[in-house]
């Protein structure tokens, strides 16, 4: 029997819509046998997780996390694979983050009123139950009041860079989230890195230099999947001797570009990140 992995998944521990528990049920009836739960700047989801899991005997967990990253003024993603939550030199990066988290909020928020859209904070943590706020809860306001008509839109109009609510912010350097990860004896991990539009170029200093840093996989296989995209991410994983993950990075069972189960296996030549991870 072929394993079925998914390895970059979201829950409402950050801007996923589902609770930790529910994820797990959902990627265990869809036929996963190893799932990560890899939120956004936050482990808080992973105590649910593990201890939902004990009743899904055909599923195993991988504890994750996802890293918000500022690389030449860019937000990258690196997703941290098989971590110890518990570590302090996480935890307290994690802290760094999430206070970065609260002060960008509230710098959207009051570009949101400035708009017309009032009690746009108050309104965004009522999606955000772990008070993990992200621009998607903001998106997802903005869906509420009308104001844009969809989450897409949403983003387009308002909270990408150069939207009119949209607030930059300095997250992360590369070589720190690579270094908490690695503390925590996590594998750190280039998430979508196609989605990034770096161009080829930029894309090779990334990589050169995340693995310099100490990183060792990239996402091949992601959400959106694209078999032209997933052979240039196995080209360039050969080239840059990196590990090669596969990971969803769903969010939402009813906006969801990949569904959970539904990944395909990695080309051929490609070295599993989960061999690292010693997933037997």
């Amino acid at each position: 029997m072929s394993l079925r992995y998914d390895l970059h998944t979201h829950s409402n521990a950050s801007d996923g819509v589902l609770s930790p528990r529910e994820l797990l049920e959902k990627a265990s009836q869809s036929g996963i046998h190893y799932l990560a739960l890899t939120d956004h700047d936050s482990t808080q989801g992973l105590a649910e997780a593990e201890s939902a899991v004990r009743a899904l005997p055909d599923l195993e967990l991988v504890p994750g996390v996802e890293l918000s990253v500022t690389w030449i003024r860019r937000l990258i993603h690196i997703v941290g694979l098989g971590i110890d939550r518990h570590c302090p030199v996480l935890q307290s990066g994690l802290q760094i983050l999430q206070k970065k988290r609260s002060m960008r909020a509230f710098g959207i928020a009051a570009r949101l009123e400035n708009l017309g859209i009032q009690d746009a904070f108050e309104s965004a943590v009522h999606y955000a139950p772990r008070n993990n706020i992200s621009r998607t809860h903001f998106a997802r306001l903005l869906v509420e009041r009308g104001r844009a008509g969809n989450l897409r839109k949403a983003f387009q109009r308002f909270l990408r860079p150069g939207g009119l609510a949209y607030v930059d912010c300095e997250w992360a350097s590369l070589d720190q989230a690579v270094d908490w990860i690695t503390q925590a004896g996590g594998v750190a991990v280039v998430a979508h890195p196609a989605r990034y539009n770096l161009g080829s170029q930029k894309l090779r200093n990334l990589l050169g230099e995340f693995g310099e840093c100490g990183g060792r996989a990239i996402e091949v296989i992601g959400s959106g999947y694209n078999p032209n995209i997933a052979n240039s991410m196995a080209r360039l994983a050969k080239e840059f001797n990196l590990l090669a993950s596969v990971g969803s990075d769903f969010h939402d069972p009813e906006n969801c570009h990949t569904k959970l189960g539904c990944l395909p296996g990695l080309p051929r030549g490609c070295k599993p990140v989960w061999d690292a991870l010693a997933l037997l």
